[in-house]
């Protein structure tokens, strides 16, 4: 299968053909679409080498992981490079991922922009003050950032979970079942999502009238350690919480083992709310799921990412691009009334 069969099924011109799998703007979408299901039903695989020197392009998207963020991340990043890569696959591009040291996170862009390895990058882990957008702009690099970076959300380009809207409504499930000692185990807060989820729990209690409680607050990296080594401190406290608000499926599982620990049972003497990224190699399923949670898919993000930037922001690098991911609340068999003895 070739360019000129696949044309002819089509009954549209090569030239057509040829800048519709190339992402061209000036053709519709609803052509694009038809080209790209022929060629997959056809099996057409154009030749990457012919499509880089016709449109001048290098067919990768770049994604630059400073080393501090990749261990922070590692699971969650790995599910939503899936989710990107199957995209890339169908549009015909290449990833490439490159793992730096921090301090050569600039280094790396830059050498990205001079040697034109990439059309394009995505942006990882946003921090509450990040000076990538600014350095990507000045090099002339099209970007979407996976987050936000504060201040910035009408100049550039991203997509997001609303992280203080889903931590709001879950905090307020909580505190609707009577919980008032209310634990949070957050990411790191310098990071634009756990600000994000601690503004929304901070939000709900505040409505309400009601104080969070210091000692019941944490921020770190999301490991299972740091879940139940912070569970069993604060569950053997004189006054310890009756619920937890947890940023990570991986840390409530670490949560859940303390509760076990203290003798006590998930669900029935404490209440545990995570977010959930329906990693796939860690489901919380089931027709009612073991945790109550804040679900929002990394993969489908992942994917949903790489076709804004693939779509709309490579053929006009000027458009800005921007969409909220609502997180559904699901609930599960970890969160219940407050307890009677509590």
């Amino acid at each position: 299968m070739n360019l000129k069969e696949l044309s002819q099924a089509l009954e549209l011109s090569q030239t057509t053909v040829s800048r519709a799998l190339n992402g061209y703007p000036e053709v519709s979408a609803e052509t694009r679409s038809r080209v790209e299901e022929m060629a997959r039903k056809l099996g057409y695989a154009p030749n990457q080498q012919a499509r880089r020197l016709a449109t001048g392009r290098s067919m990768s998207i770049g994604h630059v992981i400073p080393r501090s963020l990749h261990e922070m991340m590692n699971p969650v990043f790995m599910e939503f490079i899936a989710g990107a890569g199957e995209t890339y696959s169908r549009h015909g591009y290449d990833m490439i991922i490159s793992v730096v040291e921090d301090h050569n996170v600039e280094a790396a862009y830059r050498e990205i922009a001079s040697k034109k390895k990439t059309d394009a990058v995505m942006v990882h882990g946003p921090r509450s003050s990040d000076e990538r957008p600014a350095l990507l702009k000045e090099l002339g690099l099209p970007f979407l950032i996976h987050g936000r970076v504060p201040g910035l959300e009408h100049a550039t380009s991203w997509i997001d979970v609303n992280n203080g809207r889903a931590f709001e409504r879950a905090t307020n499930l909580l505190l609707d079942l009577g919980h008032r000692r209310i634990a949070l185990l957050n990411g790191l807060e310098d990071m634009d999502f756990a600000a994000r989820r601690r503004a929304g729990f901070d939000k709900a209690h505040h409505d309400r009238g009601l104080q969070t409680i210091p000692e019941l607050l944490r921020a770190a990296d999301m490991t299972e350690p740091y879940g139940a080594d912070s569970a069993l401190e604060m569950l053997k406290s004189p006054e310890p919480p009756t619920a937890f608000m947890v940023s990570s499926m991986i840390t409530a599982i670490g949560v859940a083992r303390a509760i076990g620990l203290c003798g006590l049972k998930i669900g029935r003497d404490i209440s545990v709310i995570t977010h959930d990224d329906a990693l796939s190699f860690l489901p919380n399923c089931g027709d009612v799921p073991i945790f109550t949670c804040t679900r929002s898919s990394v993969r489908d993000a992942g994917s949903r990412a790489a076709q804004l930037l693939i779509e709309k922001i490579l053929p006009n690098p000027d458009t800005i691009v921007s969409e909220h991911l609502e997180a559904e609340l699901i609930i599960g068999q970890s969160t219940g009334p407050l307890p009677t003895q509590a």
